[in-house]
């Protein structure tokens, strides 16, 4: 079993470390990627500092993975040495029930298992969890790796792995596209994906913030309005005015007040992930027929998809480089929204 460099959390607020973890050797089916980047996510974060529960160390986390297929199994048919190649949230599944038969692995009905800190099968090569893309290289089977096109830059295209299909997968099932007006709450590395995604599949943007501190980029970014939710006169000129209202803010909300922008039929969809419920009046729902849900990535197929359109139409994120020397204070500007708009690691450093 090959040793590959990494860089672990070894408990809940320590440091990271250096250290090296076990990879798995290609079976036929699986695919080896040499890593270059590894996007970071506030989940790594969550998870890490054991903010979500049940974390166990010594941790790799990551899972916004792009890089170059070194090494491939006898049976792989979709991916040959040298192609670039990503991996995202998930790395298996099921691959049973109806919703991994539907394509939307995300929701397997058994648990798709996580890039890290998912339990393996007990005597599996690789140890006990898996472990992410804050290292070298990572096997994974060729059904859940992704193709990254050639016009993608591979430090780019990192992020589009969580942050991209995050955004891309709502807006694709609420049909956002011309003619539909969408609003995107918080333009963070989520949201400024977001307007991106819905700019460019044709929608009417606008972005709420709770300043406009970032107004110039949300412009710049393909959004037609930037408004502060902090201002009153922003809920007088949207009301009844938006179809689909993607919330991608973990702080708490006057969800009533927001759902007061949208038009007949509309539906507020959270991607972010609040600690605390959520409180919405049902007479806010009542009136105009309603609906709150939530997403969470996509899968798979509408991976690809959201690569492909990106790749097309030049969609990618904002991002900083920085060193594995630098990933302890890069993620304390991600908990103080210092960044704009994501942070990848390059991992020839790690």
């Amino acid at each position: 079993m090959p040793a590959v460099a990494a860089l672990a959390a070894p408990s809940a607020r320590a440091p990271f470390e250096r250290t090296t973890i076990e990879r798995r050797e290609p079976g036929p089916h699986d695919v080896v990627i040499d890593i270059a980047f590894a996007g970071i996510c506030h989940s790594d974060i969550h998870t890490a500092r054991d903010e979500w529960g049940a974390a166990h160390y010594p941790l790799v986390v990551g899972h916004e993975i792009a890089g170059i297929v070194s090494a491939v199994g006898s049976e792989v048919t979709r991916f040959a040495v040298g192609d670039h190649a990503g991996v995202g949230c998930f790395v298996d599944s099921c691959r049973e029930c109806e919703n991994c038969l539907a394509g939307v692995e995300q929701y397997c009905l058994k648990g798709m298992r996580g890039t890290y800190n998912a339990p393996l099968p007990e005597g599996h090569p690789e140890g006990a969890y898996t472990q992410g893309g804050y290292s070298r290289q990572i096997v994974v089977d060729e059904g859940y790796t992704l193709r990254i096109p050639g016009s993608i830059p591979l430090d780019k295209a990192a992020p589009l792995l969580c942050a991209g299909i995050t955004l891309y997968s709502p807006l694709r099932h609420w049909g956002a596209g011309p003619g539909k007006k969408v609003a995107i709450i918080g333009m963070g590395g989520l949201g400024h994906m977001g307007v991106k995604l819905a700019a460019a599949l044709g929608a009417e943007v606008t972005v709420l913030g709770h300043s406009l501190s970032k107004q110039e980029d949300g412009l710049r970014f393909g959004a037609t309005r930037y408004l502060s939710t902090a201002d009153p006169e922003t809920f007088r000129e949207l009301r009844r005015s938006q179809d689909l209202i993607i919330s991608t803010v973990s702080a708490p909300s006057d969800l009533d007040r927001i759902l007061s922008l949208l038009r007949r039929d509309g539906a507020l969809v959270n991607v972010g992930l609040p600690e605390e419920p959520i409180g919405i009046s049902p007479f806010s729902l009542a009136g105009q027929r309603l609906s709150v849900s939530g997403s969470m990535i996509g899968g798979i197929r509408e991976t690809q998809e959201m690569l492909d359109f990106c790749a097309e139409h030049g969609v990618t994120p904002e991002i900083e480089l920085v060193t594995a020397d630098e990933v302890d204070a890069a993620w304390d500007r991600v908990v103080a929204s210092d960044v704009r708009y994501r942070f990848v690691i390059d991992a020839a450093t790690i």
